[in-house]
């Protein structure tokens, strides 16, 4: 059977942290473990895979990762500064020296004007420092969004790793 664009990032990642010695962890919620699915699905990815953490609720990502119920009031579950807390929080909780982070509105519904349908946060972290964060707008019903958003997530940490391997 061959391999998805999805498959063949979460391979190249897997090949890096190997490389590396180090192992990543997920924090996810409009996704909702898509992102662990797909590195799952890799043979031999417990040696570069900790955990994955599905934090579909705003309780689940205060009690889960520590998110803060403040800046879930503040901005909203959907927003770059809860990702980035629920990277961080997936760092602090796992034995990952990596993280990723992915909330959203997928649709059909649950879309505002601030944040329509399509709008996905994201967050990458390191146990060295990066803490990096983007807003994006996919087009699509909500297994397309939901696709775009891992593949995005995956390519994102690819990216990161690129100058580490310089």
């Amino acid at each position: 059977m061959p391999s998805s664009p999805i498959d063949d990032l979460a391979a190249k990642i897997g090949a890096c942290l190997l490389e590396r010695g180090e192992v990543l962890a997920t924090a996810e919620s409009c996704t909702g473990g898509w992102v662990s699915q797909v590195i799952t699905a890799i043979a031999g990815s417990s040696n570069w895979f900790d955990r994955g953490f599905v934090t579909y609720s705003n309780a689940a990502k205060a009690d889960m990762l520590g998110v803060s119920k403040k800046t879930i009031v503040r901005h909203g579950a959907v927003s770059e500064q809860v990702v980035i807390e629920m990277a961080q929080g997936a760092l602090q909780h796992s034995r990952a020296q990596w993280a990723l982070a992915i909330s959203g509105v997928a649709g059909p519904a649950g879309g505002t004007p601030e944040k329509p349908v399509g709008t996905v946060c994201f967050a990458w972290a390191s146990s060295h420092g990066l803490s990096e964060c983007e807003t994006c707008h996919f087009p699509g019903d909500r297994e397309a969004v939901r696709r775009a958003s891992v593949e995005h997530a995956l390519q994102g940490l690819l990216q990161r790793f690129t100058p580490l391997l310089a």
